[in-house]
């Protein structure tokens, strides 16, 4: 068994070159062979979302705080709340973050193939974003 204590793994800002806005990454657990799983929790601040990206095994999302939105290659935003689980099929092009006025935080959880979990692709643009839930035009003010 390992136990590891709040605090003990230090947070870490989500890279600059595949998030956007203000983005905290707080690891939870990696991978223990022969497992492939990693977790982390991950929080967005208003307008702050990832780039465009995919997880060659998937990944599930969990909702834990506040109000954002995901997008699927193709398909409309799509507002999330906590509580809400969201799963992100092998392959499957999307991105996921904050409301354009509120935080919200996820928890990430993914297996890797070969030592890859995730594949990063461009960033979200200000223009694919502010077409928020509904196609409704939405302005962060921040």
């Amino acid at each position: 068994m390992e136990l590891k204590r709040v605090g003990s793994q230090p947070s870490m800002k989500g890279p600059e070159a595949y998030f956007t806005g203000t983005v905290r990454i707080d690891p939870l657990s990696s991978a223990h062979e022969p497992s492939r799983v990693s977790v982390a929790s991950v929080t967005f601040e208003p307008g702050a979302r990832s780039a465009w990206h995919t997880h060659p095994l998937g990944q599930t999302l969990v909702v834990t705080a506040g109000c954002g939105w995901t997008q699927c290659a193709g398909g409309p935003i799509v507002e999330i709340r906590a509580g809400d689980v969201i799963w992100c099929p092998p392959g499957h092009k999307h991105w996921h973050g904050a409301a354009a006025t509120t935080a919200m935080t996820h928890l990430a959880i993914q297996e890797a193939l070969d030592g890859v979990a995730v594949v990063w692709l461009e960033k979200v643009t200000d223009e694919e974003y502010k077409v928020g839930p509904g196609g409704q035009e939405h302005v962060h003010k921040g």
